[in-house]
């Protein structure tokens, strides 16, 4: 089983967003909010879908809304991929 890394939740994240050259790699905020980052929902939304096919994990857009930061995104995608 293949975990996610903060540095794999950040290629799919910009590859979804598009590349901002100002942005912070989030291994070097990992606890700071997505909207803070410049990451919006609709970002969030495309993340979620690239996550369940590339990891095969679904997330439901419930459990989506709770993770916040980078962090717990990666947190809840490893949960996730362990329980399967």
């Amino acid at each position: 089983m293949q975990l996610i890394t903060l540095r794999e939740l950040e290629e799919i994240m910009r590859a979804c967003a598009g590349e901002d050259e100002s942005a912070q790699p989030l291994e070097q905020a990992p606890d700071r909010p997505f909207d803070e980052l410049g990451y919006d929902s609709l970002a969030l939304l495309e993340t979620q879908s690239r996550i369940s096919r590339d990891y095969g994990v679904e997330i439901p857009e419930e459990d989506l809304g709770d993770a916040q930061t980078p962090r717990e995104l990666v947190d809840l995608v490893n949960r996730r991929l362990q329980a399967a």
